[in-house]
């Protein structure tokens, strides 16, 4: 079984980049995969909690993320990133780990595979 981790930078609404992270994340343990989901700068912002994707013709991807860590997904993000968004630990959903950068460069530093949206 190999690990993939998947760095998220850009925002979940706007374009389909948080989108296809989730999807990947959740194919890889689908298939017995090790998978890290690694929320930097705007990609932060998936894992706010309520979000609001009303007029964004997106789907809210909230629940997927939950999914994601129901599955086993991990789901790390990153502190400075948090700080510069103006969130908070309890801004974020339930489960996702805040990490510093040497606990980010350690995740994908286990990864066989990383791929970044």
């Amino acid at each position: 079984m190999g690990k993939i981790a998947m760095i998220l930078r850009k925002p979940p609404y706007g374009d389909i980049n948080a989108a296809e992270a989730v999807r990947h994340a959740l194919g890889a343990v689908s298939g017995d995969m090790g998978a890290s989901l690694i929320l930097v700068d705007g990609g932060v912002l998936l894992a706010r909690k309520g979000q609001d994707d009303t007029g964004t013709g997106f789907t809210n991807l909230e629940a997927t993320l939950k999914d994601c860590k129901e599955m086993g997904v991990e789901v790390f993000a990153d502190n400075l990133s948090l700080i510069d968004h103006g969130l908070a630990k309890e801004d974020i959903v339930e489960g996702v780990e805040v990490a510093n950068e040497s606990d980010i460069a350690a995740t994908i530093r286990e990864a066989d595979t990383t791929m970044i949206f």
